[in-house]
């Protein structure tokens, strides 16, 4: 593979809930912004990947989802492919965008997520959609495994209360949680630390669904989801979308390549049968590694991130496997301020899954609309200083005793 892949365009809407727009409406609003930013036009565009997770279970629209959002705007002829890849969908059509652009097929390629998850008439369904997450044909062994994690460690008594409907990925997420108390002494406090880092950049985001700042006193007594996650340290229901304009380096002079960002690396892996305690070979790590050594850089080098915090203990763990800190260390650079804007390594300078929001397949586009702002300077109030390389970790779904898929994405200025 030869020549070097840009992002010369992004664009993304809102996130909320938004029953009034469907997911042709946030696929238009977005794909139009990021032709605009590319200073590109429809006709540029020669292939396109489109993800999203739940429009067939919500609206039994299988197999074209892409074909009917992006045909319905005026795309014609191109190759459209529809990507599902749980959480890491988006983050996944461009790992393969890149891929065609290295390959040669193409020279302008189109990334887009768009996902609607409030249904408020479906509410019921709206849960049961996260149970597609894992192997429903193991879904007793597989949850008898993922809840058993964090065995071990001296619970209160509020850990075991009903606490009312809500996503099995956050009992997972509290047993992962869990175990790493267990195995380095990680607080509440410090997973409180981080919700409550990003929710304060959530307020100098205009696209995020929360914008109010929450102290760490405020996350920990807010309402109990899964201990020790309340709810301020999980992500919400979101609907929105985004897109991204990729060029090859011969094409990059059509467009404003003046703002374009380098997509240096992208590594996307699957998990494996390790020991569930076993982290240095957590398929986040693996993917880091895989990343780091095809960009031809290290942790040191990065200036920023964004982390797939689902819950804001999977922010900790991936700062981790990243290499932004040692391992069992991500507590502690939360509750000291490391990550904290004007901190060592700032991280979801968006305010994250858990106050920017979580639309599954658009998520890892939109962390990637994060990061060219940062990259491009534009990011106003929540600028990084002097930021030049950019990394994005994206995980989905789970399989066995972690994610089943996860993409590192390496972003740099051109």
């Amino acid at each position: 593979m030869s020549g070097k892949v840009y992002i010369t365009g992004i664009g993304s809407t809102a996130l909320g809930r938004h029953p009034d727009k469907s997911v042709k409406d946030l696929t238009r609003e977005a794909v139009d912004l990021a032709l605009k930013d590319a200073c590109a036009k429809m006709s540029d565009v020669e292939a396109a990947w489109f993800s999203n997770t739940r429009q067939g279970l919500m609206e039994n629209q299988n197999t074209i989802r892409g074909q009917c959002a992006l045909r319905s705007m005026g795309f014609e002829t191109i190759p459209i492919v529809n990507v599902e890849n749980a959480c890491a969908s988006s983050s996944t059509g461009l790992n393969q965008a890149f891929a065609q652009i290295k390959a040669g097929l193409c020279e302008v390629a189109l990334v887009v997520g768009a996902e609607k998850m409030f249904y408020p008439e479906k509410k019921d369904l709206m849960y049961q959609a996260f149970l597609g997450g894992w192997d429903v044909h193991d879904m007793v062994r597989s949850k008898q495994v993922l809840l058993s994690l964090g065995e071990g460690l001296p619970l209160p008594p509020e850990a075991h209360e009903d606490t009312g409907q809500h996503s099995v990925f956050m009992d997972i997420y509290a047993s992962l949680a869990r175990q790493h108390m267990r195995m380095h002494g990680t607080t509440a406090r410090q997973i409180a630390a981080a919700a409550s880092k990003s929710h304060f950049h959530a307020t100098m985001n205009p696209l995020a669904q929360y914008r109010h700042d929450m102290s760490v006193d405020d996350i920990m007594n807010d309402k109990l989801v899964a201990w020790p996650l309340t709810r301020a340290m999980c992500a919400p229901i979101s609907d929105g979308a985004a897109a991204i304009v990729v060029c090859s380096e011969d094409a990059l002079s059509r467009f404003g390549h003046s703002r374009a960002v380098e997509v240096m690396a992208t590594a996307l892996v699957s998990g494996s049968n390790r020991k569930h305690d076993d982290l240095s070979r957590h398929l986040g790590k693996v993917a880091a590694d895989k990343a780091y050594a095809q960009a031809g850089i290290g942790p040191k080098d990065i200036s920023v991130a964004e982390v797939h915090d689902a819950s804001a203990y999977a922010e900790i763990l991936q700062t981790e496997n990243l290499g932004l800190c040692a391992p069992g260390e991500g507590g502690v650079i939360a509750e000291r301020g490391d990550t904290r804007l004007g901190g060592r390594i700032p991280v979801n300078t968006s305010g994250g899954l858990v106050s920017k929001g979580h639309p599954i397949g658009a998520t890892g586009a939109i962390q990637l609309h994060e990061l060219v702002i940062q990259l491009r300077g534009e990011a106003g109030a929540r600028q990084v200083a002097g930021a030049r390389f950019a990394a994005a970790e994206n995980g989905g779904g789970f399989f066995g005793v972690e994610e089943a898929a996860t993409v590192v994405t390496i972003l740099g200025r051109a």
